[in-house]
């Protein structure tokens, strides 16, 4: 089974969550891409509200697709009530443009329409990347997460949630759905809506052999990825006796598993850490965690051992 670091290919920089005009975003979707480009991102997936306050839009970015920036079609689906009675916010990467409608109307959710578990599950039948935004900003409790079986992630940094209300942390909820065994990726975003320092602040870093929407979605379908908001993870090596990590520059990494199994490695300017796996032993899986001298953070995905 190859990873991010294995997989055939280079790493493509991508923002997964990012908001327009045609929803409650301020800038138009030209602007949009024209900024994530310039800033020399890969990719975009810019996904507005599926409401029908702003007419159920996939947003066709096709028009601003260069030979070095490319998009993938995309929402962020509501529909139904989370046990805090507030509607479901599900992150759908690469819907068809055809996509039906739910009955979402506005922000708040309605009687009659479909859940947020057949919600996500019909978004992904239909061959989006989906994703469990923000946890920690939703108020989302585990019973809720465990409903949307057909995620493929979870949300571990949300950008604009950190600087709007301090409440970015998807790790929590992650790390309780992978101790009940569920296989999901870690993603890290901007939902960006440019009225406030939302954007450039968390992505994915995605192995694709070319630049292309389609092998794009294939390989954060495959977790071909790792998460960041700075720091770069350049492999990550796990024998029975260790995990080996190189990455820049780095003042510590962490390699946390189930329950209580975690433990970190600090030092001055580290690319390479070496952490014994007798912490992690009966620990079905293991993530990687790389921090910054400033405190930023890149996350690999788990990996079932």
């Amino acid at each position: 089974m190859h990873d991010a670091f294995t997989a055939p290919g280079r790493f493509f920089r991508g923002n997964l969550h990012t908001h327009s005009t045609r929803s409650d975003g301020v800038i138009d979707p030209a602007e949009v891409c024209r900024r994530y480009a310039d800033q020399g991102y890969d990719f975009i997936s810019l996904t507005d509200h599926f409401v029908g306050a702003y007419g159920y839009p996939i947003t066709d970015t096709r028009a601003f697709r260069t030979n070095r920036f490319t998009t993938i079609p995309g929402a962020e689906l509501h529909s139904g009530a989370m046990s805090n009675g507030e509607l479901w916010h599900i992150l759908a990467v690469g819907l068809p443009d055809d996509f039906a409608p739910s009955h979402s109307p506005d922000f708040v959710p309605v009687e009659g329409q479909e859940t947020g578990a057949e919600l996500a599950a019909r978004a992904r039948a239909a061959g989006a990347f989906v994703a469990i935004a923000h946890p920690q900003w939703s108020g989302l409790t585990l019973d809720d997460a465990r409903t949307i079986e057909a995620a493929h992630a979870v949300e571990i940094y949300n950008h604009g949630c950190a600087v709007g209300c301090d409440r970015a942390d998807g790790a929590a909820i992650a790390d309780l759905l992978l101790n009940e065994g569920r296989r999901l990726t870690l993603c890290a975003t901007d939902d960006a809506h440019f009225h406030e320092p939302d954007h450039f602040g968390g992505w994915v870093m995605v192995k694709a052999e070319e630049n292309d929407p389609d092998a794009l979605l294939a390989a954060l379908k495959a977790g071909h990825y790792y998460a960041s908001t700075g720091p770069e993870i350049r492999s990550v090596t796990i024998t029975p006796e260790a995990v080996e990590v190189e990455c820049s520059a780095a003042a510590a990494v962490i390699v946390s598993g189930r329950g209580t199994a975690s433990r970190a490695i600090h030092g001055p300017s580290m690319t390479r850490a070496v952490m014994p796996r007798a912490r992690f032993v009966g620990s079905p899986w293991l993530r990687v965690t790389v921090v910054d001298a400033a405190g930023r953070r890149a996350w690999s995905n788990p990996y079932w051992v």
